[in-house]
């Protein structure tokens, strides 16, 4: 029996036997009123139309497709926009990781067609499009990413995927490496004492993005987590729970801060610079490597009693915050990272925390995050937690035990933002960077930070 409601993310294909058109799908919107709400929290009944589309043309083999909308839009904007998020919802809901199965990858779409947008909103739906293409692709850059075993996506593997960003447009991208040495020259000892046991060297990324004319209103950083494999060092993460075979993700803040770029080497916002950082490294067991009791020195000086070894990304990102203030001159920065269980705990595997002492910030990024379509979640950065930061032996700690765990993690980072003169906020993305339902790597942060960032344009 055909059972069709119409409800959001509903899909029936029928096929017709006659005619080019092999089969016709029916996929539900929701209800009509949602189609131009702008408060709705996640991706738009668009995106996820789009989604269904691609799901549908997976199942029933369609090697092209053509989408119309029942009753049409009520207005131009309203279709331009829709194609956009169709157009975007389509390219991310079609992404499948088949590159280390043996069997060969299927064949998919070749063309869609989008035919509800008439001809005097042609213009600004072919514009709209553009965007949502643009970010999709920095979502499955990222997705590729962080699917990808640690044998594979080592340190250098990150470093030469954003060297494929530059070389893909060098109008506009700069890359530059920083070595092992460079680092030591610069006194980057906390990102350095994470690194110290690995047989992979460690490379400290810096993409930059500058607008096709030169011209800079505002510059920007985004630093990602690049830890490529995390066993936890001396804390070695053990037993039911630990995740370490899970990892490899924990380089998905670097995977976003490179998605992000990729979708920005696209759509070339004007008026902005944006750097894109990453300190990254793996975190292993050896003779050489970092104990519990260890004192670590960052860039700046500030001393850090190392606590816990398992407590080693907001070590990297210590030094990596300093960078994009010190050498970037960063107005405002971002950094994003696989950064704590605890924030997995409190928002689950569907939300992103985010922590700023600027309500300007925070409130630009929920902002960019409904317009990507992406969950996040404004947390208390309660200054009150920091004293579980104290060392009696050294300027502080790297980890303040075990609860409030998200909020002492953004507290330990804030100590290296010189918040009077720069906005700063902080994204821990543990819980949303990999979603078995979906899929496995889910690409979540590059279109938010690539909407924040081209939202200063």
């Amino acid at each position: 029996m055909f059972d069709f409601s119409g409800k959001n993310g509903q899909c029936q294909a029928v096929r017709t036997g006659t005619g080019n058109a092999k089969f016709v799908a029916l996929c539900g919107l929701g209800p009509r009123d949602k189609a131009t709400s702008t408060s709705d929290w996640g991706p738009s009944i668009f995106q996820s139309f789009g989604s269904c589309i691609a799901s549908s043309a997976k199942s029933n083999k369609a090697k092209s497709v053509a989408v119309t909308i029942l009753g049409g839009l009520s207005s131009d904007d309203t279709k331009a926009a829709a194609a956009g998020k169709v157009a975007n919802g389509f390219i991310n809901g079609g992404y499948e990781a088949t590159r280390f199965k043996s069997k060969p990858a299927p064949e998919g779409v070749a063309s869609l067609e989008l035919l509800f947008a008439d001809g005097s909103s042609a213009a600004a739906a072919t514009e709209a499009i553009t965007r949502g293409d643009a970010l999709a692709r920095g979502a499955m850059f990222t997705r590729y990413l962080v699917e990808a075993p640690p044998n594979v996506a080592t340190p250098t593997y990150l470093a030469e995927a954003a060297a494929s960003i530059a070389k893909s447009a060098p109008n506009v991208m700069r890359l530059k490496v920083l070595e092992k040495n460079d680092c030591e020259k610069r006194g980057m000892g906390c990102y350095l004492g994470v690194a110290e046991a690995s047989g992979e060297p460690p490379k400290f990324i810096h993409l930059t993005y500058t607008p096709p004319d030169g011209k800079v209103n505002k510059t920007l950083a985004i630093v990602g987590k690049g830890l490529t494999f995390d066993s936890g060092g001396y804390n070695i993460k053990a037993g039911p729970g630990s995740l370490i075979e899970m990892m490899k993700f924990d380089m998905g803040g670097s995977a976003a801060a490179l998605g992000a770029a990729k979708a920005l080497s696209m759509l070339k916002p004007k008026g902005v610079a944006v750097h894109f950082i990453v300190a990254s490294c793996e975190n292993m067991i050896a003779g050489s490597g970092l104990r519990p009791g260890d004192i670590l020195v960052a860039s700046n000086g500030k001393t850090v009693e190392v606590n816990n070894t398992d407590a080693e990304g907001r070590l990297t990102l210590a030094d990596a915050l300093l960078y994009a203030q010190d050498e970037c001159k960063a107005e405002s920065i971002i950094d994003i990272a696989t950064l704590t269980g605890a924030c997995i705990v409190a928002l689950g595997n569907g939300v992103c925390g985010v922590w700023s002492p600027d309500d300007s910030m925070a409130a630009s990024i929920t902002t960019a995050s409904k317009s990507a379509g992406e969950k996040v979640w404004r947390m208390p950065l309660e200054e009150s937690y920091a004293d579980d930061l104290k060392s009696p032996i050294a300027d502080m700690k790297n980890s303040g035990g075990r609860w409030g765990g998200a909020i002492t993690a953004a507290l330990f980072l804030k100590e290296f933002v010189k918040t009077d003169k720069v906005t700063w906020a902080h994204m821990d993305i543990a819980g949303p960077v990999w979603n078995d339902k979906l899929g496995g790597a889910t690409g979540f942060g590059a279109q938010t930070l690539a909407e924040w960032a081209a939202g200063h344009e």
